[in-house]
Order: C-alpha cells, then sequence, then structure tokens
C-alpha cells in the first residue's frame, strides 16, 4: 500500500510540474515586454481565447484563432515569423504554445498571465 501512495504522489507531482513549467523552446514574455514588441511587424500575435472572450476585450494587433482550432488554422500563419499567443491567464496560451512548437514554428513566445495582466 506504501508502494501505491509514492506512486500515486509521484504522478501527481509530475502533471502539475509539466502544467507549470514552460514549454521548452517558448519564450515567456510579461504585458509589460508585450507592450514594446505590439509594433514589430514582423511578429504575429494569436490570441487563443473563445471568440465571445475576444469580441468583450481584445489588443487590436492580436489575431483571434481559438485554441480548439489552432491546429487547423496554423497553416494560415508563417513559420518564419515569431508568433506571440496570449489567452486569459497564460494556460491556454501554454498549450497552444506547445501546439505550435509540434507543428514545427520555431519562435514562439508565451504572453505570462495574459489578458488578466494586461487589464
Amino acid at each position: 500500500m506504501e508502494i501505491l501512495n509514492v506512486v500515486i504522489i509521484s504522478l501527481v507531482i509530475l502533471f502539475l510540474m509539466q502544467r507549470l513549467l514552460p514549454t521548452k523552446g517558448v519564450r515567456q514574455i510579461s504585458v509589460a515586454e508585450l507592450k514594446k514588441e505590439l509594433q514589430d511587424k514582423n511578429k504575429q500575435f494569436v490570441d487563443v481565447r473563445t471568440p465571445g472572450e475576444y469580441k468583450e476585450n481584445h489588443i487590436r494587433t492580436f489575431k483571434n484563432i481559438p485554441l480548439h482550432e489552432l491546429t487547423q488554422k496554423a497553416n494560415g500563419l508563417s513559420k518564419e515569423e515569431e508568433v506571440v499567443v496570449i489567452c486569459q491567464s497564460g494556460m491556454r496560451s501554454k498549450k497552444a504554445s506547445k501546439v505550435l512548437k509540434k507543428l514545427g514554428f520555431q519562435k514562439v513566445t508565451n504572453v505570462k498571465g495574459g489578458m488578466s495582466a494586461w487589464n
């Protein structure tokens, strides 16, 4: 029984680490850093929130591609240019960053804290 408890605790710790640690090869920036980069025409800005969330409040330079549609719509993005991803809190954009890396995007940036930190 004690071994089972150790295994369960280990799996929970591993799960939490995967959720909280940054994705390898993905740059993490704050909203303060984002404000400096918004004018960069060589970057693509993607908001992965739902259309309703996006409509309610968004940053003008960001294009809305909901997370659940990202795999299908990623071909509309250039793999040569950096992709900056945002969501509400940073969790969905972290997932989106992983998706983009798996699809072959080399330069992916996640906005820490998302729109909650922006407001």
